[in-house]
């Protein structure tokens, strides 16, 4: 995956939130969004 600059628009992408559920960043077209990403140690 390549480096995004600020104001470019995001790469879709597919995660598992903290209950296990599968989020697109697609599901949130047209919506701000913020992301936090949080490093699991374990």
């Amino acid at each position: 995956m390549s480096n995004v600059e600020v104001g470019q628009k995001a790469p879709d992408f597919t995660l598992s939130d903290m209950y296990g559920k599968k989020v697109s960043l697609e599901d949130y077209r047209g919506r701000i969004v913020v992301l936090v990403f949080i490093r699991h140690l374990g």
